[in-house]
């Protein structure tokens, strides 16, 4: 059997990143480890959501507009192999982020969302990794590192959803939560990576199982509203999830690869809770909104990926890779208005030399599911999907 497809899964799922379980925009893969040799890597594109939804007709029945707006990506990547046994890479890349934001009614007729409208927000991070492979005499290989994380987000909640109905009308803190801002300093924080892999390279085949760390930041945070239009500092600390994936590839006939993975990420754990969010208002000290649940509330995900490569000519190859999310509670934070989610990846893959471009295009239908600011369902999100388009050039030496 000739297997000539290698890092065909890496190569399709590397270059068009989507959408996935909360903010996740990438999968944070180590298959750059794997390349034969000195290799290098340049990866960027854009994915273009879209996810609509309708206020409950008890609130009106209002078409929220489209609230996912796009956004571009870029990575990079450099291994050495320093022997037969030695190899180290580090790797730049933007695994979580968000852009939400639900339009108002400026005008009569206008699309916008009653309960929620003027509710935004922009979450941006960027990681380096540092790791180190080693590869023993019987296939059975070994890696860890380092991760440095930076992050920053502005969250804004407004809409009559964050009115505070335990007062009477016309009190000012009848305003609640509409207005509020939490704008969250760029912030560094750490965390490390951990796996083994098993090869057989006559196959092609490989298992490596990674457990990625959660990372903890700690926010500089300003905290507005109406209500106290100067702000008030605080810190915030918050962390991103731990992750565990599974993922394999064997050869099944000459010039094909059959790929996959299993991927768990602890949602759970990603808390935001701001100082005067969270804290409970006292006659002492009423600068409080005593919001338990902070900014998020997110549930586990576990996300399968199956697909296979193809060699066609000396200089082709292909791919194709279906993905499956599946639902896990629909009442969802409006900072991430869906649940789950189905997609299909295709990768055209052109090799000349030493030289690899790998072009990917990605399509996802995210999963119906309710805006619920506190809990209460306020929303309908009932359209979403997402169209990526990325492209990766990498270089063999």
């Amino acid at each position: 059997m000739k297997i000539t497809i290698t890092g065909a899964a890496a190569l399709l799922l590397g270059a068009s990143p989507l959408l996935a379980g909360g903010i996740e925009r990438a999968p944070q893969s180590l298959d750059v480890l794997f390349e034969n040799g000195n290799y290098a890597e340049l990866t960027f594109g854009g994915v273009d959501p879209e996810i609509e939804g309708r206020d409950f007709a008890t609130f009106g029945g209002s078409k929220t507009g489209d609230v996912a707006k796009g956004y571009g990506f870029v990575g990079l990547a450099y291994k050495h192999q320093f022997n037969d046994n030695v190899s180290a890479a580090i790797i730049m890349e933007q695994p979580f982020g968000s852009d939400v934001r639900y339009p108002t009614i400026a005008m009569p007729g206008d699309e916008g969302s009653v309960m929620l409208g003027g509710t935004e927000a922009v979450v941006d991070s960027t990681t380096f990794t540092a790791i180190g492979r080693y590869k023993f005499d019987n296939n059975f290989s070994l890696h860890g590192g380092l991760r440095a994380s930076k992050a920053e987000g502005d969250v804004t909640l407004n809409g009559a959803a964050y009115a505070n109905r335990a007062v009477p009308a016309g009190d000012p803190r009848a305003i609640g939560l509409q207005g509020y801002n939490a704008k969250l300093d760029s912030s560094w924080g750490f965390g490390y990576v951990i796996g083994a892999a098993y090869e057989i390279p006559d196959l092609a085949a490989r298992v490596s199982l990674t457990y990625n760390s959660s990372i903890e930041h700690d926010f500089d945070t300003t905290e507005s509203s109406p209500l106290f239009p100067t702000g008030e500092d605080s810190e915030t600390k918050v962390k991103t999830p731990q992750s565990l994936t599974l993922e394999g590839r064997t050869g099944i006939a000459a010039d094909t690869l059959l790929f996959g993975s299993i991927r768990w990420v602890k949602w759970s754990e990603f808390k935001v809770k701001p100082d005067v969010l969270v804290r409970a208002p006292t006659a002492a000290n009423p600068l409080g909104f005593g919001v338990s649940r902070g900014l998020v509330d997110l549930e586990d995900t576990t996300t399968y990926t199956i697909g296979i490569g193809r060699r066609f000519t000396e200089n082709w190859s292909g791919s194709a890779a279906f993905i499956y999310e599946p639902t896990t509670d629909d009442n969802v934070s409006p900072l991430a208005p869906y649940d789950g989610r189905k997609g299909i990846q295709l990768a055209a893959i052109y090799t000349r030399d030493n030289m690899k471009i790998t072009t990917g295009i990605s399509y996802s239908k995210l999963g119906e599911a309710k805006a619920s600011p506190g809990g209460t369902p306020v929303a309908d999100m009932g359209d979403g999907d997402a169209l990526g388009i990325g492209i990766r050039v990498g270089y063999s030496f």
